[in-house]
């Protein structure tokens, strides 16, 4: 196969980026997306010419470092698969690549393709954890969870932080990403203790970290690698609303002397 693509290019935080255009031949069409990069920047290195930077660890879909925006899509133009297990047969002989970073404030471009997503992980330190003393591993029956909620938990805590809701979404929210947190918790026994403070917590850190607002475009959903739903969003809501409400009714009982 042979392709160009266009690239951006950022040498810093602190620079202007740039798009800039290569040509690349021979690429075998099972070859993987990172794989094609390798290729390009082997070759950009031979010539004397700084190699494109991008994240990547354990390319098998599971770390979510892999975040590029290819042609209009995160992790591009498949479903279900990070940019790690995207392969060139979803592409075309003659094709133009368009390769971006995450487009986002709270996602600062640090050079090419490389975004700084340490947001996420302030978001996570607020309140993404069970911090209670839960005691030794109990007996299978001894905690007893519905399966449906068993489920719908494992569900949210498949994701992976790699943040290509965010990229997704015209307003760079971040509301999937805390849903699947504060779901994961909020579905077990272990997460209701702290469930209030948890999620006024992580709220107050995503506003504060610059994500937007969610308009319900569902485009968070369609991008997830994932899968992650929107009923991740809509739980959210509603455990902000009850802990809000909950814990105005203890304040003001708490006034009256009660």
């Amino acid at each position: 196969m042979d392709l160009t693509l266009k690239i951006w290019r950022q040498k810093n935080a602190l620079s202007k980026g740039k798009f800039v255009t290569y040509n690349i031949s021979d690429i075998s069409p099972n070859s993987s997306f990172l794989e094609m990069m390798d290729v390009l920047n082997e070759s950009l290195v031979s010539k004397g010419e700084d190699p494109v930077a991008f994240d990547h660890d354990c390319r098998e879909g599971i770390c979510g470092a892999c975040g590029m925006y290819i042609n209009g899509r995160p992790h591009g133009p498949d479903t279900a698969v990070t940019t790690c297990q995207l392969h060139m047969r979803k592409f075309k002989d003659g094709d133009t690549v368009v390769i971006e970073p995450w487009r986002a404030r709270a996602f600062p471009v640090l050079k090419d393709l490389i975004v700084d997503r340490s947001a996420f992980d302030k978001i996570v330190q607020a309140g993404g954890f069970v911090s209670v003393n839960t005691g030794g591993v109990p007996d299978g029956n001894a905690i007893p969870v519905p399966k449906e909620n068993a489920d719908l938990s494992m569900d949210a805590a498949a994701c992976i932080s790699c943040g290509a809701c965010v990229a997704a979404c015209k307003n760079a929210s971040a509301m999937l990403f805390v849903g699947a947190f504060v779901s994961k918790f909020a579905l077990l026994p272990q997460g209701m203790v702290e469930a209030k403070q948890r999620v006024q917590n992580m709220v107050a850190e995503m506003d504060k970290q610059g994500f937007g607002n969610c308009t319900n475009t569902g485009a968070c959903e369609a991008e997830c690698p994932k899968l992650i739903t929107l009923e991740n969003i809509a739980r959210l809501n509603r455990e902000f609303i009850h802990s809000k409400i909950t814990s105005r009714k203890f304040e003001n009982r708490r006034g009256d002397g009660a």
